[in-house]
Order: C-alpha cells, then structure tokens, then sequence
C-alpha cells in the first residue's frame, strides 16, 4: 500500500500561538502528541493533520505553498476574513490584481494563504480548505499522484491537482515558471506507511517515482528526510 498524506507541517519560531491561529481559523482541535508535537486534528473530510514545529531559521520570501479557504457568498468570504484579522492574520500583497475577487492574507508568522470568493466551480465540493496550492512543475504533481495514490483532477497547460478518492482538499501545482528558491521551505508534508506498512520499502518506492535522499546531517529517528522532484522537502514517517 502507498504512503498516506499524514500532516502539513509549518515551521515556526513559535508553534503553539500559530496553532492556535489555524485551530480558531479552521475550528480543528489542537492537541500535544509525545511523538508528533503540536498537532491539529481536521474536523472534517481534509483527511490530513497540519503540525507545528519549532524553527530559529526566518521566513525569507514566500512560501511554494498555501492555503485556499472556500466561501459560499460574499458575506460568508467577508467573515472568513474578518475571523482571520481578528486572531492575528493581515492582509498582504503578493501582486494580485484590484479586480481579482480573492482576499490575500498571511498567518501571524507570515505564512500566506487565500481566501476565495464564491462561485469558484474549481474548489465547488472541495469544503472549507478547497486547495492547497503550490508552486510546481507539471512532472512534481505527476510524481505526487503516484506517491499517494491520488488521480489527477487536473492536467492542463502544464498545471496539475490531484485529490484524494476520499474527498477533501486539493493539491494543485501551478506549472512554470518557478519561484526562485529564497531559504528552507517553512511548509512541508509529512508522509506515513499504514501500520502493516514498511518504512524501508516505501523509501524505496518513492526513490524510484523520482524523489531524493537528502543527508540534513542531524539523527532523524524516526523520519527520513527526502525531496521531491522539484527539490521540495518532506519527510516519511514510521508506519502508523
């Protein structure tokens, strides 16, 4: 069996007031796992966890990966951002244009993310994250529909998504040109074997879809670090 999507996780140089900020923005439970750190758990069909760990390294340039939030009318997409002012977020600038209907926001650590207008038929059943959207070649969403065993949704122009047979969100991959790289990326994926799954072996697997080993130098128990195929880290996880 493939790997399962386990957690998005966020660096941050303080994990628990940014996971109080996702927790109220999304209404998940926050909760504090020996082994997994600050965690939070999806209240609904997302399907996977988002985890905080703690990092001294600064948030240089933006991220190759965010978050669309979903609205159903106008006044539903003005709460939304009204929430995310009020638990610490801010409205920021990333070149979108006076006519786009989307409201741009970055987390009290500068993380940005979307906020969607209604009537976007693309995300229309994908629930409140509709998207997580992400910088990347056509070749890298190819390689992550393998990895975890979702089929494309989307394929065109070089822009790929892909999504889970379950439901939840998106993974959309924007196709080139790439953002230059500015610093280690604050968002990564965790990735997981079922619990009669072997850790060996699905490095293996992914090794051969096109992923890297990376050497970061430090004991990783527990974790294997990798790289996709456009050189984004992420981790596999013993089984669980």
């Amino acid at each position: 069996m493939t790997c399962q999507l386990f957690a998005l996780c966020f660096d941050a140089s303080r994990p628990l007031p940014l996971a109080r900020f996702w927790s109220g923005l999304l209404g998940w439970e926050t909760t504090e796992d020996p082994r997994d750190g600050i965690t939070l758990l999806p209240g609904d069909d997302t399907g996977f966890r988002m985890r905080f760990l703690p990092s001294q390294e600064r948030k240089v340039g933006q991220n190759r990966m965010h978050f669309d939030l979903t609205s159903t009318s106008v006044e539903d997409q003005q709460r939304t951002v009204a929430r995310a002012l009020a638990l610490g977020a801010r409205h920021i600038d990333v070149g979108q244009r006076p006519e786009e209907g989307h409201v741009v926001l970055a987390d009290p650590e500068g993380n940005e993310f979307c906020v969607i207008e209604p009537g976007n038929g693309f995300l229309a059943d994908c629930g409140f994250i509709g998207a997580l959207a992400c910088d990347g070649s056509q070749e890298v969403g190819y390689f992550w529909s393998a990895a975890l065993g979702w089929p494309l949704v989307w394929d065109q122009n070089e822009e790929t998504a892909i999504r889970s047979p379950h439901g939840g969100p998106k993974v959309t991959w924007g196709g080139p040109p790439l953002m230059p790289r500015t610093g280690k990326e604050r968002l990564h994926f965790d990735l997981a074997p079922p619990v009669d799954g072997d850790l060996r072996a699905e490095v293996d697997r992914l090794l051969s879809l096109g992923a890297t080993r990376l050497d970061t130098g430090r004991d990783e128990a527990g974790r294997v670090p990798m790289a996709d195929p456009d050189g984004n880290e992420f981790c596999v996880l013993t089984p669980r």
